[in-house]
């Protein structure tokens, strides 16, 4: 695992980054004379990612620099009202802009994901971009890939570290409404509105200094969060009452979405978004799991209470990877033999789930 840029320090009673003085000072000096600056997202876009990109947008072209923002494939229809989202080029719609901005770019930012393969079918292009590539991201284990790194998995989120990375270079006073916007989406998207993931002050000291350049937080949530169809309140509903498997013996709740249920339901992307988080709601579950059945293959999303690793989960058993209590991997098998191999694999494993969460 590389170590470049990685930094953890504790000051006070304060979290915060520390970010390696040599690779700022590198970047700093990049930055100080107009760039042709390139931005990427992961694939399945979330708020985290399209609010990071978005934040260094805006940043970025405040310095005078040129600024591309590219995303794999179309992100949920609840982010567009972010300012500049509607600039953002997305390679499923449209290759060849993309690949005439990669040319043209001498400067590539990826933001929330730690290898290129996460750009689903853009990563062969990112592969041969000419430039530098700097990677801000909040993952696990980052590739190596990249020329400079600014990660660490202890940051409740991307956008926290966009933040620290404006700070590190001393442009805090250049981050506006735009930004302040961007990035408290990318916080209390990745935090599930402040219940996982940010249980450190300087997340905190984060947000209210956002809050103090002026957005409305409240109103924020109900812009992501407010915003359900009936078509996705019904899926919602269907996917509680009948697709539902609790296994008690594992403390394991698993949802299912066949192709079919999703047709039936008028799916629209991001309309399973949060939809995992359910079954942790139940006193007794450790594990939750989410199965949807897209693109040829099964995605699954895992969410965990506790000491049990679902990073470890998706890297060992379903080619993914992600956070210690937040994951995702595939299945290219059917959905009766994803869930039947789900439920082989966690009985091995069900001495890591039989436990309680206190306090």
């Amino acid at each position: 695992m590389p170590i470049r840029g990685k930094y953890l320090s504790l000051c006070a009673n304060i979290f915060r980054f520390m970010f390696d003085s040599h690779e700022i000072e590198a970047v700093h000096k990049s930055l100080s004379v107009p760039q042709k600056i390139v931005l990427v997202s992961h694939k399945n876009p979330d708020g985290d990612t399209i609010g990071a990109s978005l934040a260094m947008m805006h940043y970025l072209r405040k310095k005078g620099h040129e600024v591309t923002a590219l995303v794999p494939n179309k992100f949920p229809s609840f982010y567009n009202w972010l300012p500049g989202a509607g600039e953002m080029i997305i390679f499923d719609q449209n290759a060849a802009a993309v690949r005439a901005a990669l040319s043209a770019g001498n400067l590539l930012i990826c933001l929330d994901f730690n290898a290129l393969n996460r750009t689903g079918n853009m990563s062969s292009d990112l592969e041969n971009f000419s430039g530098k590539k700097i990677v801000i991201d909040h993952h696990l284990e980052p590739s190596e890939e990249f020329d400079y790194y600014f990660c660490s998995s202890a940051a409740s989120s991307t956008g926290e570290l966009v933040y620290e990375f404006v700070e590190a270079l001393g442009d805090k006073a250049l981050l506006g409404m735009n930004e302040a916007l961007a990035l408290y989406t990318c916080i209390m998207t990745d935090t599930g509105s402040f219940s996982y993931n940010c249980n450190h002050g300087r997340t905190y000291h984060i947000v209210a200094e956002l809050i103090d350049i002026g957005i409305d937080a409240a109103n924020v949530h109900k812009l992501v969060y407010d915003t359900y169809t009936e078509s996705r309140l019904r899926l919602l509903g269907f996917a509680l009452s009948s697709r539902l498997l609790v296994w008690e013996n594992l403390h394991t709740a698993v949802i299912y979405l066949t192709r079919e249920d999703l047709k039936k339901f008028d799916y629209q992307v991001g309309d399973t978004e949060g939809l995992v988080n359910y079954g942790l709601s139940m006193g007794k579950i450790n594990l939750a799991v989410l199965l949807t059945e897209k693109d040829n293959q099964i995605r699954i999303s895992f969410r965990s209470k506790g000491d049990f690793s679902v990073n470890r989960l998706s890297r060992d058993f379903f080619n993914g990877g992600g956070h210690k209590n937040a994951s995702g991997g595939i299945s290219k098998t059917s959905m009766e033999n994803t869930i039947a191999n789900l439920k082989k694999v966690l009985s091995q494993l069900k001495g890591e789930l039989d436990y309680t969460v206190s306090l």
